[in-house]
């Protein structure tokens, strides 16, 4: 048995990977802001799903704030798994100050814990984000990242690029997964997958930027959460993609959504967004050979899994805004 520290538990990624350490006998401290990024009502349901684990201690704190972590750590920690952030694309453009003092301070904050406690591993959440809108395909760890195109792209590289600083100086264990495109039960309602199943089932007219033949490379989020936790393995430092290496396009997508709703969609189609990317698809093999870890979920699979999580829960789920 271990103790991990994970970050950010009640987000998408967070909570699947609170959920199977805990199954697998680990102890998880848990900690998340449960801020108003998003409808509380999706987290809350996450953390439901093992608040009442005796091996679950959640704190609600944030990690912008150095003094509260401080009374959170000990010297018994095994690792810690950073996936607090401030996510999204278009968001940042909005509000770039929140996604730098959360994803590159709060990122400092936790290093300086590790530190501090002598915790020897550490894993930070990356996006796919980072290779901005490169045309050569698939994206290799090696492709170039000096383009983000959104502040929350840039927020993530100063992030990695602070990582390898405590790699160097303080012979900390870094891995970094970069996630391509995340998606599954109780996902962020930010995110196209979401809404398009909230959209499709309530007969509200669907929004696609573009049309529709840009591709991206879907992730079911128990495959990512895998990922991460094999992340904990000793490698020295490294960044490492996450992804399905089989990128669909959102005509493809939306057509899944409609044959697992039997419903048709709405289109409206409106020009492109200058942060979007026209494609991503993930060179996994760096994934395959260090982590001995591959996607198992294709994407119909998860889209009925996901669809299958909105039906169930449509009743409150379908108030939940998209937009």
């Amino acid at each position: 048995m271990s103790r991990y520290v994970v970050t950010g538990c009640a987000g998408l990624i967070g909570s699947q990977v609170t959920h199977t350490l805990l199954s697998n006998g680990h102890s998880v401290i848990g900690i998340d802001s449960l801020n108003k990024s998003y409808d509380e009502r999706l987290k809350n349901w996450r953390v439901d799903q093992f608040k009442n684990d005796p091996m679950f201690d959640f704190h609600i704190a944030d990690i912008r704030d150095a003094n509260t972590l401080k009374y959170i750590f000990n010297n018994d920690i095994n690792a810690v798994i950073n996936l607090a952030a401030k996510a999204g694309v278009r968001q940042s453009l909005i509000e770039p100050l929140q996604y730098y003092e959360t994803n590159v301070i709060g990122t400092v904050n936790l290093l300086e814990m590790c530190r501090t406690f002598n915790i020897k591993k550490f894993v930070l959440a990356s996006t796919s984000s980072l290779y901005g809108d490169k045309s050569q395909q698939p994206l290799q760890e090696t492709t170039d990242t000096n383009s983000p195109l959104s502040p929350y792209s840039a927020s993530k590289k100063a992030a990695e690029a602070i990582c390898y600083t405590y790699h160097h100086l303080y012979n900390i264990d870094i891995t970094i997964p970069r996630y391509f495109t995340v998606y599954g039960p109780a996902g962020r309602p930010d995110m196209a997958i979401f809404k398009f199943i909230q959209w499709i089932a309530e007969g509200i007219p669907i929004t696609i930027f573009g049309d529709g033949e840009q591709t991206r490379d879907f992730t079911y989020v128990d495959d990512i959460a895998k990922g991460t936790i094999l992340s904990l393995k000793q490698l020295g430092y490294e960044t490492i993609n996450l992804g399905s290496d089989k990128p669909v396009s959102v005509n493809t997508c939306i057509s899944l959504i409609e044959e697992c709703l039997h419903k048709s969609a709405q289109k409206q189609y409106l020009p492109r967004h200058p942060a979007d990317v026209q494609n991503t698809w993930a060179n996994i093999s760096k994934a395959k050979d260090l982590l001995e870890w591959q996607p198992r979920t294709d994407l119909r699979e998860g889209i009925k899994q996901t669809v299958n999580w909105y039906l169930e829960n449509q009743s409150w789920v379908r108030t939940i805004i998209t937009s």
